[in-house]
């Protein structure tokens, strides 16, 4: 039988159920069939969206990067984001990928006119008065190693806080940190595969 959950990563877990030294993992949140796994992975420093499911078959095109899909992205940058570097990411920006340069596809880049509706980080960002820490909306169909981190660090607006908001019509809406949602299958492939394209 074939699982399918969607749950909203908490902020310093890893993305797995295997216990390494004294981090968090997965299984100490979340409790689902012994053969269920993410697909994917979120960084242990980000927060937010992540598939858990045992169907291998969803596993395979969600990670080929031939089948592009959108995964959206909240992301909190240090300083006041210029007109420029958004134009810079939206086009493309040159990372660090394994040793080799890469060129970033074209994505959509937005800048947020208010802070998005979130459940507080534990612990928080560290805040500076004098120094702004505005919202983008970042919408990409890749996913390297760190890609929204290296992007934003590019174009000189380090990342302070990143979550995963949606892989295309499947998002954390109205859920908290630790929170799980199990799903059916044709739910799952209808907002992956079927649905209407945001």
């Amino acid at each position: 039988m074939n699982y399918y959950f969607i749950i909203y990563k908490p902020y310093l877990v890893l993305s797995q159920f295997s216990p390494v030294e004294e981090k968090k993992t997965l299984a100490d949140f979340f409790d689902v069939p012994k053969d269920v796994y993410p697909v994917g992975r979120l960084d242990h420093d980000s927060e937010g969206l992540l598939l858990l499911t045992n169907d291998k078959q969803l596993n395979h095109r969600l990670l080929d990067p031939k089948f592009a899909h959108k995964r959206e992205y909240w992301v909190q940058v240090d300083g006041a984001v210029t007109n420029e570097a958004i134009n810079r990411l939206r086009k493309t920006v040159a990372i660090n990928v394994d040793g080799k340069l890469y060129n970033t596809k074209p994505c959509e880049v937005f800048l947020l006119d208010e802070e998005p509706p979130l459940p507080e980080r534990e612990p928080p960002i560290r805040f500076r008065k004098e120094i702004p820490a505005p919202w983008l909306r970042m919408i990409l169909a890749e996913g390297k190693n760190r890609q929204v981190r290296k992007m934003t660090a590019k174009v000189g607006f380090p990342t302070l806080r990143l979550v995963r908001y949606r892989v295309e019509g499947l998002s954390i809406d109205g859920m908290q940190p630790g929170g799980l949602k199990q799903l059916d299958q044709h739910f799952v492939y209808e907002q992956l595969f079927y649905g209407n394209k945001k």
